[in-house]
């Protein structure tokens, strides 16, 4: 992989959290379709809201791929979401984890970047104007290494746990994963944390190169290898990740 942001198929990192809305809601949601022009990979489009009104995005995109998205707005209170195709299951909540998000994408089909105001600015019918940037790169996913078959049901080559910690002074303990593998040494594992939050780690030739990162991530990282296992550190975040995760065999 020659950047994060070309890294194979795995959740994309961030909030994966269900997100209903109000039974009367679909009559306040406009939907606009984003298209690149040719040969450009991101558009961005400027657009205003008031009140409860809503307007979702859509665009479609291949697993494997990688989004970015960036809303630069007028009003504090307006946030972005970011569905995965036929899912009220957000990606990315905006009104937690700030206006700018990148990752790598789950599932191939129709992804929607949702742009609201929070419900106290709503109630006040605010308004916002707002420019919103998209961007889709990479190329999709592949089946993976010859004979690392997928574990059914699932985009990964391999699922399980792996040992960690994911807040300061937090004990040790466990952490499920999917990993995508690429071969080599290189490919994506996406480990899911205690309160359902994902975080996507990006390996090139065995090493630890990343991982997605949202606006609202500071934590400084870091990688090293002890025995047959690499340790990662993103802020108060720990995971250990066993050679054979990424190498499989």
């Amino acid at each position: 992989m020659g950047s994060q942001l070309v890294a194979l198929a795995a959740f994309v990192a961030g909030v994966s959290i269900a997100v209903p809305l109000p039974a009367d809601a679909a009559s306040r949601i406009e939907t606009k379709r984003i298209a690149f022009a040719k040969g450009a990979s991101s558009a961005s489009v400027k657009g205003s809201i008031r009140g409860d009104r809503i307007v979702d995005y859509t665009l479609g995109a291949r697993a494997g791929q990688s989004m970015s998205v960036a809303l630069k707005t007028s009003n504090p209170s307006n946030y972005f979401n970011v569905l995965p195709p036929g899912s009220e299951t957000a990606l990315f909540v905006g009104s937690t984890s700030g206006n700018e998000w990148a990752g790598v994408l789950p599932a191939d089909g129709e992804y929607t970047v949702r742009v609201y105001l929070m419900r106290s600015a709503a109630r006040r019918n605010e308004s916002a104007s707002y420019t919103l940037t998209t961007a889709i790169t990479g190329t999709p996913a592949s089946a993976g290494p010859p004979g690392d078959a997928k574990v059914p049901g699932t985009p990964y080559h391999a699922t399980g746990e792996i040992p960690c910690a994911t807040a300061s002074g937090s004990a040790q303990g466990s952490c499920p994963f999917g990993v995508v593998r690429e071969g080599g040494g290189s490919g994506v594992v996406t480990v899911t944390k205690p309160d359902g939050r994902t975080r996507a780690i990006f390996f090139e030739k065995g090493k630890a190169t990343g991982y997605d990162r949202s606006q609202a991530d500071s934590g400084q990282f870091s990688a090293g290898k002890k025995g047959d296992a690499t340790t990662v550190r993103i802020g108060d975040e720990r995971y250990e990740i066993p050679d054979a995760v990424i190498f499989g065999g």
